[in-house]
């Protein structure tokens, strides 16, 4: 039986999680659960995810919610071989502080500025969220001038830090940021868009569906 995934496409944790599956090659029962309608607080889904967040992936007993988590144990559980996450202690870890950063520094920056807005609480983001944010982007700008040809590991093809932070990356374009000030993620950026199996039909919709969203909510209440 093929694994469950709960998304909302909208979601860039959740688009990062089709990324790796399509990258190997794995079948997914993909389950919408829309969060604009509240569906992610229906008793059947409490009762397999009581923090009600997606994404959520279930393999026969073992339910995870948290999409890094999911990058790596898909990796490790599915891949005909280490590329996506390889087992090489430094390169391994290069990636997983690649994964922290996402989850402990951009996400959380990103989420000060568009919760309030996607939460109908601000007209627009908060000016010295939108500095800080952008100040981490620049943190991430520097850690790819480091080997500007390569990708975020320093490796010569994408592995699941690259899933996770292009996902994230289009989505922050896609809501109306400049990535074009910061000219290595920007670079980075498109060399993903070419290189990653699936990034045109799996991850582009969804980013661009948020873009609209939080958008439209600023323009709605200007």
């Amino acid at each position: 039986m093929a694994p469950t995934l709960y998304l909302f496409m909208p979601s860039a944790y959740c688009r990062s999680v089709l990324l790796a599956a399509k990258a190997l090659d794995v079948e997914l029962d993909v389950k919408t659960v829309n969060l604009m309608e509240k569906e992610q607080l229906k008793p059947e889904f409490l009762a397999i995810n009581p923090q009600h967040t997606v994404p959520t992936f279930v393999d026969g007993d073992l339910v995870l919610t948290e999409s890094r988590a999911i990058l790596t144990y898909l990796s490790s559980r599915y891949g005909k071989d280490d590329s996506l996450y390889p087992k090489d202690v430094i390169t391994r870890a290069k990636i997983d502080g690649l994964l922290y950063f996402d989850c402990s520094t951009l996400t959380i920056k990103w989420r000060l500025v568009v919760h309030p807005v996607m939460r109908s609480t601000a007209a627009k983001p908060d000016e010295e969220a939108v500095k800080n944010l952008e100040e981490a982007v620049g943190w991430l700008d520097g850690k790819i001038a480091k080997h500007p040809d390569l990708y975020l590991a320093g490796t010569s093809q994408p592995t699941v830090a690259d899933l996770a932070i292009v996902a994230w990356v289009s989505t922050y374009e896609a809501a109306g940021f400049d990535v074009s000030q910061h000219p290595h993620v920007a670079a980075w950026l498109a060399r993903c868009k070419e290189s990653i199996k699936g990034y045109t039909e799996l991850n582009e919709p969804g980013a661009k569906k948020f873009g609209e969203i939080f958008k439209g909510l600023m323009k709605s209440r200007s």
